[in-house]
């Protein structure tokens, strides 16, 4: 019995994260963040009120604890779940992966989108995709901190010196390419 030789059809790819979609790849497949938080916020709150007028340690009290323990651990399991989907799909596809280096600390200084950073646990997400891709042994390059992914134009190479985050669609003056921001910043990330 003569066997074919295996065809690797893996290839290097650039992952950007963030929170509308967890993760953005070079070849522009999207993950979604399913923000557990979010849709559960209102039985949290509800749950975390029922607790705060109970007797304290009274057997109500517990109950309505462990109620509100059931409710953080539900979140936190939708949370890896998505997670460890999305990780080990990458590094199955991937030869080479080139993520970026997030400052979450200083994220989370932002009052206005702390609460999303926090739900969509970006730097548990880029832990998970490095473990992954070790035990693998497949490479992974990390972006300097300061490396401006969404502003260079993966085609040209120019640097925009202003980008919103409200514009969505990356348009370059110099050569005129057009592509979707994340894809775009995933693209500057792959290593080549």
């Amino acid at each position: 019995m003569v066997q074919m030789p295996l065809i690797d059809d893996r290839l290097p790819v650039g992952v950007d994260v963030g929170i509308n979609t967890l993760a953005t790849l070079s070849d522009g497949t999207k993950y979604e963040n399913r923000r557990p938080l979010k849709v559960y916020l209102r039985k949290l709150r509800r749950a975390g009120r029922m607790l705060s007028r109970k007797t304290r340690f009274s057997s109500n009290w517990h109950k309505a604890r462990k109620r509100l323990a059931c409710i953080h651990y539900r979140i936190s399991c939708i949370r890896e779940d998505s997670h460890h989907k999305a990780s080990t799909s990458i590094v199955r596809k991937a030869s080479a992966i080139g993520i970026e280096t997030l400052n979450v600390r200083g994220m989370l200084k932002n009052k206005k989108l702390a609460k999303h950073i926090a739900d969509a646990a970006l730097s548990r997400f880029l832990t998970m995709i490095k473990y992954k891709a070790e035990r693998r042994g497949i490479p992974v390059t990390e972006a300097t901190m300061f490396f401006a992914s969404s502003k260079t134009c993966s085609s040209c190479g120019h640097k925009k010196t202003e980008l919103d985050l409200s514009e969505r669609t990356y348009h370059c003056g110099e050569c005129g390419f057009t592509c979707d921001r994340d894809v775009n910043a995933a693209i500057n990330l792959c290593p080549s």
